[in-house]
């Protein structure tokens, strides 16, 4: 068996992928080309199906977006089992991925970027960690590397506005709301079934940026000070905590090699 995952060390969706093959013990390679490059090489890979990572390459076989991937390791390797035996609990478990995938992801992402527009050191310090050695030790490669990155996620990502800013606050608030209506419907550790399913490991990967757990992945740069602003707010809440005491529990430490 040979697998690939092509990545972006600070995506959260990419954190989903590589939680999911450290689960099950697949053994893999990571490439980590830097954005935008990475754009033409998931179409490239995916054949036009897939225009951003993650995607991994398992035998051969070319599959992108980290629900996917979940669920092609799930067929590949069932054991240990990341769905949930029962089909009703499948199903819920199913659907908030599902929900967190398209109702947090994408917000978690928008506000950190949003936040780093202001923050100094900013975006050169937070693209720095994805540039070539070469490139990120010179001063005149960081502020490029910067400038880009800054210019990149303004048009990809829409990041510019305050307005978006604040839908990506509010839409981070409502997540938290539905992950802690999860957390009491559940057993107060797991989310569905009584053991640890996909429902968690994308609740905690999505909610990685905003809690930054210890044993998450590195974001490459120090927080910037209207996103700790924002996350001391929430740092009491339930689900806030479920979040770093999941990590601590079951994911091991995402910043080895």
């Amino acid at each position: 068996m040979s697998a690939t995952l092509w990545q972006i060390p600070v995506s959260h969706f990419s954190e989903k992928a590589r939680w999911a093959l450290e689960r099950k013990g697949i053994e893999h390679e990571r490439r980590s080309p830097p954005p935008p490059s990475h754009i033409p090489i998931a179409l490239w890979l995916t054949r036009g199906g897939c225009h951003t990572f993650p995607v991994l390459v398992l035998d051969g076989r070319a599959i992108g977006d980290s629900a996917a991937i979940i669920a092609a390791l799930e067929e590949y390797r069932p054991d240990p089992p990341l769905y949930p035996d029962d089909p009703a609990d499948r199903r819920r478990a199913l659907e908030i991925e599902a929900f967190f995938d398209a109702e947090l992801g994408p917000y978690a992402r928008a506000l950190i970027f949003h936040d780093l527009r202001d923050s100094p050191g900013g975006y050169a310090d937070f693209a720095a960690p994805m540039l070539p050695p070469p490139v990120r030790e010179t001063r005149v490669g960081r502020a490029a590397g910067g400038a880009l990155a800054r210019t990149y996620t303004q048009v990809r990502f829409r990041v510019a506005g305050q307005e978006a800013a604040e839908e990506a606050r509010a839409k981070v608030l409502a997540a938290l709301d539905r992950l802690e209506a999860e957390i009491a419907a559940g057993d107060g550790t797991h989310l569905v079934g009584g053991r640890f399913s996909v429902a968690d490991l994308a609740a905690a990967a999505l909610f990685g940026p905003i809690v930054q757990p210890p044993e998450g992945p590195h974001v490459g740069s120090a927080p910037p000070p209207a996103f700790e602003e924002f996350r001391a707010t929430i740092a009491d809440r339930p689900g806030y905590r479920w979040v770093a005491e999941t990590f601590a529990r079951e994911r091991g430490d995402a910043r080895r090699p």
